[in-house]
């Protein structure tokens, strides 16, 4: 099925339309309304110096200007505190600790190291040859 218009109808519209007429009164008060919007937006560009401006504007023969692009500043020196440099206080790149580094422990070999016994909580003990009493002990503590 095709659209059909109905007899007597055209979709060319030869009509010359008028635009709507406002007085001057009515345009003077718009005209003086935008300039103090414009002003509030920080827009001062875009505000029109005469009224005969801003009715051109409205009947669409003048574009309103743009705004002119503002030059780039290089920004200020952040501000630091003038801080003394004490050299003590300097080293190497790494930072030294509080204290020395401690020695590590290692087995001389004087006395026969039996195995290693687990007391509470996965204590572990060593147990040497000489004191085989105390192997007895630790296993019948971990039993009562």
């Amino acid at each position: 099925m095709t659209m059909h218009l109905v007899k007597g109808m055209s979709t060319i519209s030869t009509k010359k339309r008028r635009g709507k007429r406002i007085d001057m009164q009515t345009l003077e008060a718009e005209w003086r309304t935008y300039n103090k919007d414009m002003r509030r937006m920080c827009m001062h560009s875009c505000q029109f110096d005469t009224l005969e401006d801003y009715v051109a504007y409205r009947q669409g023969k003048l574009k309103p200007k743009k705004k002119k692009e503002s030059t780039t500043y290089a920004s200020p020196k952040p501000y630091g505190r003038n801080t003394k440099e004490y050299p003590s206080l300097k080293t190497s790149d790494t930072i030294p600790g509080a204290c020395s580094k401690r020695e590590t422990q290692v087995y001389s070999g004087e006395r026969q190291l039996l195995g290693i016994a687990t007391m509470h909580k996965s204590n572990m003990v060593p147990i040497f040859a000489d004191n085989k009493e105390e192997a007895v002990e630790i296993a019948q503590m971990r039993r009562n």
